[in-house]
C-alpha cells in the first residue's frame, strides 16, 4: 500500500479506484471492467506523468523525505557487492546514523559510507532519523584516510536532515568535526563521488559531499537548511515552509544551474518511492560511469580539481 502526499491525492483516488475494480473483478467472473481499468490507469497515468512534471519545490521536499524512499541499507543491497561495514571512530563510540565499509560494485573497489535514516520507528530512532553526531563524521573521517591510504575510491550517499543539533553532540565537537571531515574529503587523492539520494541539509551533508563529482536524485534537495527552519528565522512560523523552498533553489534542478551539483540522476514516474529496484539501478549505472572517469585522472590532479571545484562556488 503507497503511502500518498497530500498533493498526490486525486492520484490516490483514480489509483484506490483501479485497485477496487480490479478486486470486484477477481471475485466475480461475470463481471469484465477490462476497459475500465484500462481507462482508469491511463488516467492516473497521466495525472501521476502531469503532477511530477511541475513539482514545486515545496513539493520535492516532500517528495525527497518520502518514508517509503530507498534508504542506505537498500542501496547496499542493490549496488555493492561484498560489502564489509566498518565501524566506530576509535576516540568516542559507533555513530549508526552514518554507516560505512568496503565494498565492490562491478568489480570496483570503493569506500562505501552514507546516512541512515531507518525505515520504522525503531530503526529510525536507532539511526536518530539521519542526523548524525561527532563520532558519525570521525568515523567518515576514518574510512575515508583507510581508503586514500590504499588507493580505494570514496562513494558517499547524502540523506540527512542535518547534523544532529543536540546538546551531547556539541560537547563532543559538532562544528570541529563537520569542518574536519569536510577537510578530509579536500585532502583526499582517491576518486570521489557523491550522492545526493534524499535530503542533503547543511554542514551535515557537505562534510561527506565535497567530492569530485556530486550527484543528486531527480526528486531530492539540497540545502543550508530547512524551508521550515529558514521559514521560522525569516517570517517566525513554519507555514511559510512553501515560500521559503522556492527562494531557497533546493531542488536538484536549480543546485546544477548554479554549478553545486555536476549530475542529475532521473527517478521512475511518481518519484523513487514507487520504484525502488529501478531507482536503485539509476544510480549504479550512474556511479560506474563517474568512477570509470574519475579513474583516468592523477591522484594530484583528482585532489587539486576537487579543492578548485568547492572554491569556485558562489
Amino acid at each position: 500500500m503507497l503511502n500518498y502526499l497530500d498533493f498526490e491525492k486525486p492520484i490516490a483516488e483514480l489509483e484506490t479506484r483501479v485497485a477496487e475494480l480490479r478486486e470486484t473483478a477477481n471475485s466475480s467472473e461475470d463481471i469484465d471492467i477490462d476497459a475500465e481499468v484500462a481507462r482508469l490507469e491511463t488516467k492516473a497515468n497521466k495525472l501521476l506523468r502531469d503532477t511530477y512534471a511541475k513539482l514545486s519545490p515545496w513539493q520535492k521536499a516532500q517528495v525527497a523525505r518520502h518514508p517509503d524512499r530507498p534508504h542506505f541499507k537498500d542501496y547496499i543491497a542493490g549496488i555493492a557487492d561484498d560489502f564489509v561495514p566498518l565501524a566506530g571512530d576509535r576516540a568516542f563510540a559507533d555513530d549508526p546514523a552514518i554507516i560505512g565499509g568496503l565494498a565492490r560494485i562491478e568489480g570496483r573497489r570503493v569506500m562505501l559510507l552514507g546516512h541512515e535514516k531507518g525505515d520504522d520507528t525503531a530503526s529510525r530512532l536507532k539511526h536518530n532519523f539521519g542526523m548524525a553526531k561527532p563520532e558519525g563524521y570521525r568515523k567518515a573521517i576514518r574510512l575515508m584516510r583507510l581508503a586514500d591510504r590504499f588507493g580505494i575510491p570514496v562513494v558517499t550517499l547524502v540523506d540527512t536532515p542535518g547534523a544532529f543539533p543536540g546538546v551531547q553532540a556539541e560537547e563532543r565537537g559538532q562544528a570541529e568535526a563537520i569542518a574536519r571531515s569536510t577537510e578530509e574529503c579536500l585532502a583526499l587523492k582517491v576518486p570521489m563521488v557523491a550522492v545526493i539520494v534524499g535530503e542533503g541539509g547543511s554542514g551535515g551533508a557537505v562534510a561527506i559531499a565535497t567530492a569530485n563529482r556530486v550527484l543528486m536524485f531527480e526528486h531530492a534537495v539540497y540545502s543550508v537548511i530547512s524551508p521550515e527552519g529558514c521559514a521560522s528565522i525569516l517570517w517566525r512560523t513554519a507555514d511559510k515552509a512553501a515560500e521559503a523552498a522556492e527562494a531557497m533553489k533546493i531542488t536538484a534542478q536549480d543546485q546544477q544551474a548554479l554549478g553545486v551539483i555536476d549530475r542529475i540522476v532521473d527517478e521512475p514516474l511518481g518519484g523513487a518511492h514507487r520504484d525502488p529496484e529501478a531507482a536503485i539501478g539509476a544510480l549504479k549505472g550512474a556511479l560506474i560511469e563517474e568512477l570509470d572517469g574519475c579513474s583516468k585522472l592523477s591522484p594530484n590532479k583528482l585532489r587539486d580539481q576537487r579543492r578548485a571545484k568547492f572554491l569556485a562556488i558562489g
